[in-house]
This record gives structure tokens, C-alpha cells and sequence, in this order.
């Protein structure tokens, strides 16, 4: 199409119509409602469905539905949303049903500001469930990545039989920005891998390894297949056996931890002997791009590692990217939520200063030089 006028919300569904997503469902929240929106308007012509549900419980119910009976599928909310989407997480998580979550999120706690942005959800998407069971969940800062980071979304989601967490924010979600989508460059199409026809034996979650992940019979097939929210063996039926419980946990835990490396995605710009190390995600990076060129203007030597994968953690780009620094400036848009993570991974002689700002407003270059005590 070329060069287009758009913001992140149609670029995030073009790239799930992109992904060959044919099943959508949500119910309208600010600031995630044009997703609903666009993808009403794209999805009948392109072979798919897309619903306005009655609720967002209806609206997560939905997907996981049409995901076990073959949809690629995937769902758009804002914070308020998710924490009715948690209990239907942990049924995809324990069903191992591929799932693609949108949260353009906002500042809250509760109803907050719902036309404000912020990053209120990131730790929330990692501990969405009861358990504790890992998650995968990506975090674009332009429209490009809102596109790209939500095909590559379908993928993760299809190859690990998982959902997983595209978090986007008010304010790449409502931006106008001029792109070319055509000229971003994306990874082969992934759909999952399906039971074989003359297979013999069909077991819904069937493994010999922990980080195996098990073939997907579609419900509707030609073979009785099971899912359920209760602990289960690799049947898929209900068991209390805790040496089976213990396994079934491990294979969730395993199949996501063991690939976390595959999955992480960051960007660098590492300037040699630098000292001050710059950590930043979404939105927040862009002003810290700008940051980083204001300081070296000024002959201070500053490196900046930028995340598009949140969880599970980068923890070797991160380990890596703090060598040798003396100190590790984290600005966010929240209270300080992916901090806590960096320090669990900081060594003791690193200083590490978290820049916080949760007024709705952008953190700005100069307050991330200064509050971060970069000048």
C-alpha cells in the first residue's frame, strides 16, 4: 500500500490480518475500541469473524473458543478488561490454547484516566494468573513494531500453544505516525502443529519432554479431544495425583522458560566505555532515543538497551548490556513495575535509578537526563 497516514491500532490489525488472524472479539474500552473497529470492517472480507461481545468475559470466552475449534484468534482491551480477561488467561495458559491478548493500556488504578496513557500493566500481564505460570508478552514503541510485534505475536502464540500479550499504550495506539508497513520485514507465517491423520494414539497434551509443546487437534475434527480448567493428566482428564500435577506445571513452566532466549527481542545502541546505561520499553524508549543523542551532544557517554520483549526477561541481553556499566537508569511510565525486574538481575556494584512518572503525561528526554542524573 505504500506510505500511509495510520495510527497503532490499525496498524495492529493489519498486522494480525497480516498473521491470517480470521477470528476477533471484544468489547469496546478506550483507548482499544478502533481495534474492534478495524478489524468489524476487515475481518467478513477476508474469510473471518469478528464480534462485539456482550462484556469482555463473554469477549476472552469467545476466542478460546474459536481458537480450540482452529481460529487464529485475537482480542483487544485496556486495563479494567484484563483483570476481567485473568481468569480466562489461566484456561488458555492450562489448555495450552494459542491466544493473542492486545492491552493498549491506560493510567488507572480502576477507571483512572481511560483517555490517558501509561504503562499500568506491566507487571499485572506477568502475575495475570493464579500459579504463577509463565507468559509471553511483547511491548512495541512505534507503529511499525505495533504492526510487526503483533504478527510476530500470532507466532509465539501458534508455536507455543500459549497466549500471549501484545502491550500497547494510549499513546502509540491513538498516534498518527507515516509508515510504509510494506518495507517492515517479517518472519514467515507459523501455524500450529497439528495432530497427524493416521496418528493412532491422540493425547491433547502429549509430551515426553517438559518443554515439549503438544500437537493441536481442532475441536470439531475428526477426533475427540478434551479441554479443561482443572488439573489434568496428559489426557486431559481431571487427576489429583500430585506427582502428575507436578509434572503437568513443569511442562508449562518449560516450554516458555526453556525458549526464552528465542523469544527475547531488544534493541541496542551501545556506545563504547560508557558508564550510564539507559533501560526502556515502549513509548518511554522514544524519548530516550532523544535523550541519548541530547547527552552525547554534551560528550557524555551514554548506552541504551530497548526491550520489545518483556516477559519472559531477556535475562542474558540484560546481564550483558550491564557489563561493565556503573550505572543503570530505568524510566517508565508507572511506578517503577519493570525495576523491580532489573534489580533481581543487577550486580552490586551497579547503581541502579528508576525515573517514575504516572500523570498521564509522556516522560520527557530532559527529565530522563536529569532526574536520572545523566547531566
Amino acid at each position: 500500500m505504500g506510505r500511509e497516514f495510520i495510527d497503532g491500532n490499525r496498524a495492529i490489525a493489519r498486522g494480525a490480518l497480516r498473521a491470517k488472524c480470521d477470528f476477533f472479539a471484544s468489547y469496546p474500552i478506550t483507548p482499544a475500541t478502533t481495534i474492534l473497529q478495524e478489524m468489524q470492517a476487515s475481518l467478513p472480507d477476508n474469510q473471518g469473524i469478528a464480534i462485539q461481545a456482550e462484556d469482555e468475559i463473554a469477549a476472552i470466552g469467545f476466542c478460546i473458543g474459536a481458537s480450540m475449534a482452529g481460529r487464529k484468534v485475537m482480542t483487544a482491551t485496556s486495563g479494567p478488561g484484563m483483570s476481567l480477561y485473568s481468569e480466562n488467561i489461566g484456561l488458555a495458559l492450562m489448555c495450552e490454547t494459542p491466544l493473542v491478548i492486545v492491552d493498549v493500556q491506560r493510567q488507572g488504578p480502576a477507571t483512572g484516566s481511560a483517555t490517558k496513557g501509561a504503562d499500568s500493566d506491566i507487571l499485572f500481564s506477568r502475575w495475570i494468573t493464579s500459579s504463577g505460570l509463565p507468559v509471553i508478552a511483547l511491548c512495541p514503541a512505534t507503529i511499525e513494531e505495533a504492526y510487526e510485534l503483533t504478527y510476530h505475536a500470532f507466532n509465539l502464540a501458534e508455536k507455543f500453544r500459549a497466549p500471549v500479550i501484545v502491550l500497547s499504550n494510549k499513546e502509540i495506539s491513538m498516534t498518527r505516525e507515516t509508515v510504509d508497513l510494506d518495507r517492515v520485514k517479517l518472519q514467515p507465517v507459523i501455524n500450529r502443529n497439528r495432530v497427524l491423520p493416521d496418528e493412532a494414539v491422540f493425547l491433547p497434551h502429549a509430551f515426553t519432554r517438559p518443554d515439549e509443546v503438544p500437537p493441536f487437534a481442532d475441536f470439531g475434527g475428526d477426533r475427540v479431544t478434551r479441554h479443561t480448567t482443572s488439573t489434568h493428566d496428559q489426557a486431559a482428564y481431571l487427576t489429583s495425583h500430585p506427582r502428575i500435577i507436578q509434572e503437568m506445571i513443569d511442562h508449562y513452566f518449560a516450554k516458555i522458560d526453556s525458549a526464552a532466549e528465542e523469544i527475547a527481542r531488544v534493541k541496542t545502541d551501545f556506545q563504547q566505555d560508557a558508564e550510564t546505561l539507559i533501560i526502556s520499553y515502549g513509548i518511554t524508549s522514544r524519548s530516550v532515543a532523544v535523550a541519548v543523542r541530547e547527552a552525547r551532544s554534551r560528550g557524555i557517554k551514554l548506552s541504551s538497551l530497548v526491550l520489545q520483549t518483556l516477559w519472559p526477561t531477556p535475562e542474558k541481553a540484560i546481564r550483558s548490556a550491564m557489563t561493565g556499566v556503573k550505572k543503570v537508569v530505568v524510566p517508565e511510565m508507572n511506578m517503577g513495575q519493570y525495576r523491580r525486574e532489573i534489580e533481581r538481575l543487577s550486580p552490586p556494584e551497579v547503581k541502579l535509578v528508576g525515573v517514575a512518572k504516572m500523570n498521564t503525561q509522556l516522560l520527557t528526554p530532559q527529565e530522563i537526563l536529569e532526574q536520572g542524573t545523566v547531566l
